[in-house]
């Protein structure tokens, strides 16, 4: 690959959700994309749900997993014809396990222009800390 091939804008189709059990309900099953970014604080996951607004959207955190579930649904006229349909609707679901690093009584939440932002801090003993070294 050459180098001005590298740095062009790819696009990544969804993936919809694979899993052995039957769903219950109808529709397509997404699985989010997400960046994990850490800092000596905390952790920052960004997890991409175009659709998805605040009211549809579930953040649950039991026995260190967090699940992410949310339902993007189509804003189609009923009038109009669809000609070209790229934009695939339906709900996102992508589940974390926790370690004991993250303080999971701070964890915050903002959902932005499909976007959700997720702030986990570390707890006080998982930052890093200089120790002073007193002599005599």
């Amino acid at each position: 690959m050459t180098e001005a091939e590298a740095k062009e804008l790819k696009v990544k189709e969804k993936q919809e959700v694979s899993t052995d059990a039957e769903q219950t309900r109808p529709g397509a099953v997404y699985t989010p994309d997400v960046d994990i970014f850490e800092s000596e604080k905390e952790l920052t996951l960004l997890a991409d749900m175009p659709g998805v607004t605040s009211d549809t959207l579930t953040i649950d955190l039991r026995d260190d997993i967090l699940t992410l579930t949310g339902e993007a649904e189509s804003d189609d006229e009923k009038t109009e014809e669809r000609l070209v349909v790229e934009y695939g609707v339906g709900k996102y679901y992508r589940q974390f396990t926790l370690s004991e690093v993250i303080d999971q009584e701070k964890i915050t939440a903002n959902l932005k222009d499909g976007v959700l932002r997720l702030v986990m801090p570390k707890v006080e003993k998982a930052t890093p800390r200089k120790i002073t070294v007193n002599a005599g």
